[in-house]
């Protein structure tokens, strides 16, 4: 998460610390230095910008050297604001918006929804913090502060002087906010909802007006699937949140706000809200396309250029485009604050508590989308690795792998028992073979299409069907022929998991169908072209990387000081099982050199 995005946040002291566009910009002197400018068909117009300040390269040298901070963390009103409440005595919180995991023990660790006593925010990048007791240091793009500053904390007492602890009543005066009530505090949060939505209204035009519809007259510099790339769907977003911003507004009662019946809005467009998949999904890409994009001065001087023009705050373009992906996991937040504040016998109370459970359930969708793409690349080099393939890619018809293992099969009664390796995706269990010598090397041998076939679970004793005597043993047969498998596990609880993941299967076969969940043609071809470059570039054919781990460090970053948090991306996670597919690869791989 970058640390340069400005965090849309309900005043401590009844002013906005954040803007989408930084307020009087003419008092630095800037308008008046660009006199008219206009980027015109073709190339940005050097008369417009010329007179003054010289070319694009002296504008932006000009502004950079400046030092000029309008208002985002770490860099003007909002961090100096902090730092006054902070040094006037008064305690101030933030809530946690995704975990923060850290193995060093000066950074200070916490789940998503705790609450923080922020100490100091003299950093602009890394805030030192207090929870219970303990203390540390933590990125500060990992928070927000709450909207209730004034709120009891009687679920997360603070130690203070003395060792007591610190009471609601006192807090409220430090604030200078006088007696608060339910109705305030959950005015304070429609409030909220509203003033970051204009914002972030006004931060989407930024970017579809001062960049998109800029780059678009450089046909010299980008191309229409460049564009794509770099700011996937977000012109569709702007619109869908205008239309949204319109719905809320009109909910809204300017008079007396904690009457707002807000939670409508959500629930009528909770489905529209799912367009921010496809954004998400694109993000690391738009990323690695500005990372490439950005080594070229031509393309820097040009992305600052649309940023001055269009007057948006000093933040560069991948900051700006990580706030839809901030702002649909941020929608649950705000929807559980607002219902904490909601009395049950208020008429938006029902409506609240629908719309916190469906914004859940949007942002758990958004999150298993991109958890089940980022799987199509390792469910690829998995084929790759495979010895002898044949027939479609896995890729063809699933996107998932369910469960693996080793069973003894036995398909006709007349047929000899074979040991082999299974990989239960969605739609087809697919067999394989271990090498003789170096078992770590799989060969393919057949599929099963999952789509056709039952599942029988077999009493351990003679079977009649086979006339054979099993234990821990279950039958796949196919509905629509006479084909019937016979399966043996190890031991009993192995029977039990293989069972559970069939049932599995056929749920996530269910839940993709009533979601819409489909991998598009070009993500498969470029999973499969992706994986044969490393095939060929002559590492072992083995797995090499176990992918529990690799996705349990992407999923709980740690950020030393020394990375930049520009590097990290992260989306609130999804609670899930760990799979057991990659331990289970690493066990077959004892000889891996």
């Amino acid at each position: 998460i970058t640390s340069a995005v400005a965090f849309d946040i309900l005043p401590l002291k009844l002013h906005p610390f954040s803007q989408s566009t930084p307020t009087g910009l003419d008092c630095v002197g800037w308008k008046r230095r660009i006199s008219s400018p206009v980027i015109t068909d073709g190339a940005l117009d050097k008369t417009a910008l010329t007179d003054d300040v010289g070319s694009e390269e002296d504008l932006y040298e000009d502004f950079r050297s400046s030092n000029h901070r309008y208002g985002h963390p770490g860099g003007g009103g909002e961090q100096l604001a902090i730092n006054e409440l902070i040094s006037d005595g008064s305690v101030v919180y933030a809530e946690a918006l995704w975990d923060h995991v850290t193995m060093d023990d000066q950074e200070l660790g916490f789940k998503a929804g705790d609450v923080i006593e922020v100490m100091d925010a003299t950093n602009k990048e890394w805030w030192w913090g207090r929870i219970l007791d303990s203390e540390g240091w933590f990125p500060a793009s990992f928070v927000r502060l709450r909207v209730n500053q004034d709120e009891p904390m009687e679920d997360y007492p603070l130690k203070v002087e003395g060792g007591k602890e610190d009471d609601s009543s006192s807090g409220a005066r430090r604030f200078g906010m006088g007696q608060t009530t339910k109705d305030q505090m959950r005015t304070n949060v429609i409030n909220e909802i509203i003033s970051t939505e204009r914002d972030y209204i006004k931060h989407l035009k930024d970017i579809c007006e001062g960049y998109i519809k800029q780059c678009r007259k450089r046909a010299d510099m980008f191309t229409e699937e460049q564009l794509k790339t770099i700011f996937g769907n977000i012109e569709d977003i702007y619109r869908c949140q205008k239309k949204f911003v319109k719905a809320l507004e009109k909910k809204f009662n300017k008079d007396h706000p904690h009457l707002s019946e807000v939670g409508s809005c959500f629930l009528e467009y909770q489905t529209e809200f799912q367009i921010y998949s496809e954004y998400c999904n694109n993000h690391p890409n738009a990323c690695m396309e500005l990372s490439r994009l950005t080594k070229v001065n031509k393309y820097v001087y040009f992305f600052e250029a649309c940023r001055l023009l269009q007057k948006m705050i000093d933040i560069s373009l991948d900051g700006f485009l990580l706030t839809p992906v901030q702002k649909i996991c941020k929608y649950p937040l705000q929807l559980a604050e607002l219902l904490k504040y909601t009395n049950p016998q208020h008429r938006d109370f029902k409506d609240v508590e629908a719309a916190l459970n469906a914004m859940k359930n949007v942002a758990r969708l958004i999150n298993e989308r991109k958890r089940r793409l980022e799987n199509i690349d390792k469910i690829a080099q998995w084929q790759s690795s495979i010895e002898d393939w044949e027939g479609e890619d896995v890729l063809v018809r699933s996107s998932e792998l369910i469960y693996s293992g080793e069973l003894t099969k036995i398909s006709h009664p007349q047929a000899k028992s074979q040991q082999r390796m299974f990989f239960l995706f969605d739609h087809q269990l697919v067999c394989c073979k271990k090498d003789l010598l170096r078992r770590d090397i799989l060969y393919y041998k057949s599929r099963i299409n999952m789509d056709d076939m039952e599942i029988l679970d077999v009493e351990d004793g003679k079977d009649k069907d086979f006339n054979i005597s099993v234990k821990n043993a279950f039958k796949l047969h196919c509905r629509d022929a006479e084909e019937v498998h016979l399966f043996c596990a190890k031991k009993p609880e192995q029977k039990q998991r293989w069972l559970k993941a069939f049932e599995n299967e056929r749920r996530q076969v269910q839940l993709d169908q009533e979601t819409g969940f489909s991998i598009t043609e070009v993500q498969k071809k470029q999973a499969m072209l992706n994986a044969s470059k490393q095939h060929h570039t002559g590492k072992p054919k083995a797995v090499t990387r176990p992918y529990y781990d690799f996705l349990m460090r992407q999923k709980h970053p740690t950020l030393p000081t020394m990375v930049p948090q520009q590097q990290v991306f992260m989306l609130a996670e999804p609670k899930r099982k760990p799979s057991n597919f990659w331990q289970n690869i690493s066990r077959l791989t004892p000889f891996r050199k």
